[in-house]
């Protein structure tokens, strides 16, 4: 296997735009917010997402300046998922910038489609997504997506149904990988169609959004050279991994300031619970999972911004740790609160639902470590 050494150094505009997201997630992505969001099965409203996308630039950030972005790396859409990752603010922007942007971005497209969207997806004015995977909730490229793309008089139109879309019942724009004659490709669906059917899901983390959509005959727009949807969507995910490891990376983080927050001032037999060795020695594997995945992290993303040659495997192993972190620190959290942490009043266990959710988003620690190990004997 061939590989390419990344040497990075971290640049004070990370650092800057770390501290101006870590201040719009203190006042508007506060547990109140979220709660009521969720439980009224709320999409972000459209304020919250103008300050996000216009403001602080967030959803045009790997997105090229000539098409209306900021033109940064992904380091820097990781620092920004990984302070938002604190929270659980029901938000577009996972969906928006690494499946909707990233697609566009990655296909080879001659007619306008490519650059009509981009620079209203990196302005805020629409929200996108991706649909790709069958019921099970998986893409795997070696078998044809769940609907298929007929070509008529009129233009193309789709039928079939895909499962677990992020921000499905929502998004302006929907690209779908349907099967066509010369194999998978990519469509574009805008705004509501005719015979497009969108049902929200009932899903493990009602802090985010899924649903099934379902298309009978809709007419769509093709995005990209036919037959080519199965090598972009598996570049998509690749960059997805990279960017919801962040996401993790920062609920994580969350879940061991609480932990030491709350051993510091409860007590037990006249001590503070966090001056016994199980606490501390929980504490402590939480920290060196978390630094662990967080060093992969930004490795992984610089590798995305420069092409190297094991983007890939870096990916996987970031998404691997940071999942692995994530189910940790969430799960050591609960046991440290003791029997508060498992109350619904309690924010500990929204943490671990969406440990355990992203946990299986994009892959698998599992199907993770079985990439790199298949890309070592190459």
């Amino acid at each position: 296997m061939t590989t390419t050494s990344v040497h990075y150094t971290w640049p004070t505009e990370l650092t800057e735009l770390r501290d101006v997201v870590a201040a719009f997630r203190a006042r508007h992505a506060d547990e109140t917010t979220v709660r009521a969001l969720f439980e009224a099965s709320a999409p972000l409203d459209s304020r919250t997402w103008q300050i996000m996308s216009e403001q602080l630039g967030l959803a045009g950030l790997i997105v090229p300046e000539e098409l209306g972005g900021v033109g940064a790396g992904y380091e820097y859409l990781a620092v920004a998922m990984e302070e938002l990752g604190k929270s659980l603010l029901p938000s577009p922007l996972l969906a928006t910038t690494t499946l909707a942007i990233g697609t566009l971005m990655r296909v080879d497209d001659s007619s306008s489609v490519r650059e009509r969207l981009l620079p209203a997806l990196a302005a805020g004015q629409i929200t996108g997504t991706l649909a790709y995977s069958a019921e099970d909730g998986h893409w795997d490229p070696r078998r044809p997506p769940p609907v298929r793309a007929t070509s008529t008089s009129d233009g193309w139109r789709l039928d079939g149904t895909v499962h677990h879309v992020l921000d499905g019942d929502s998004a302006d724009l929907v690209l779908v990988a349907a099967d066509a004659e010369k194999g998978p490709s990519l469509f574009a669906v805008e705004g509501e169609v005719p015979g497009l059917v969108r049902s929200p899901m009932a899903t493990l983390d009602a802090t985010r959004r899924q649903a099934r959509l379902e298309f009978r005959g809709v007419s769509v727009t093709p995005v990209g050279i036919l037959g080519t949807a199965a090598i972009t969507v598996d570049a998509v995910l690749t960059r997805a991994a990279v960017v919801l490891a962040a996401e993790q990376v920062g609920g994580a983080q969350y879940c061991l300031d609480a932990a030491v927050e709350y051993a510091g001032i409860r007590t037990q037999f006249g001590r503070a619970i966090g001056s016994y060795q199980a606490i501390k020695h929980k504490c402590v594997d939480m920290y060196l999972d978390i630094e662990s995945a967080r060093a992969a992290v930004y490795y992984a993303a610089s590798c995305l911004t420069a092409d190297a040659a094991d983007a890939v495997s870096a990916a996987s192993i970031a998404k691997a740790l940071a999942s692995e972190a994530f189910t940790r620190a969430a799960t050591d959290n609960i046991q440290i609160h003791g029997g508060i942490g498992f109350t619904w009043e309690h924010p500990a266990h929204l943490y671990f639902r969406r440990a355990t959710s992203t946990r299986a988003l994009f892959g698998d620690p599992r199907r993770h470590n079985e990439s790199v190990a298949a890309s070592l004997l190459d």
